[in-house]
């Protein structure tokens, strides 16, 4: 769900276009799992209150991924997650870096 202070810009005509010519130049498919239909172009440098309103970071193609709803979810939820993916124990039990 938007941001207060991006409801306006993802309103906008000019992200709808974006948005709908990006999905087609990916057809449709999930950039980090490779499924089909996926419908979430993601920012990956995210938007906030200052750089929304600079085009080469909220309308760049270079700044958009395509992302399925469960890859998109893992994005914006991981650093919430309590499982941290790149850490594993070693053979004495000891928590390390994959």
């Amino acid at each position: 769900m938007a941001r207060l202070f991006a409801k306006s810009f993802y309103n906008s005509k000019a992200w709808k276009n974006a948005r709908k010519a990006y999905i087609a130049l990916k057809f449709g498919i999930c950039e980090r799992c490779g499924k089909p239909d996926a419908k979430q172009v993601h920012h990956k440098i995210w938007l906030n209150e200052t750089n929304i309103s600079h085009p080469e970071i909220s309308l760049d193609f270079k700044n958009f991924e395509l992302l399925c709803d469960l890859c998109h979810q893992k994005e914006h939820n991981e650093k919430y997650s309590p499982i941290n993916l790149d850490l594993k124990f070693d053979d004495n039990g000891n928590l390390i870096k994959r």
